[in-house]
């Protein structure tokens, strides 16, 4: 399903544009959980709440911001890297 781009595989995306804090919140956290260890997430949120709370809550939940690019329509794209830790050992 993955698509490269700036020499890193995706292995997902959501659009999370007109989609209200806490639900994007929501929607972002089960599609990690879908994923694997390592997998990357691209995830397109508009400015604002939604740009303020969403990469805060990305680190508070473990994972890594790779990359947040600002888009033409005043949206952002971010990279996440699901990151669990070593405990499942993948």
């Amino acid at each position: 399903m993955g698509h490269k781009m700036s020499n890193l595989q995706i292995h997902s995306s959501l659009n999370l544009k007109n989609v209200a804090c806490p639900l994007n919140f929501v929607k972002m956290k089960l599609k990690l959980e879908q994923m694997l260890e390592k997998q990357i997430l691209e995830v397109v949120v508009d400015n604002g709440e939604p740009m303020q709370n969403l990469p805060r809550a990305v680190k508070e939940e473990g994972h890594r911001i790779l990359s947040v690019e600002s888009l033409p329509d005043n949206s952002f794209r971010l990279l996440i890297q699901k990151d669990g830790g070593l405990k499942d050992g993948r």
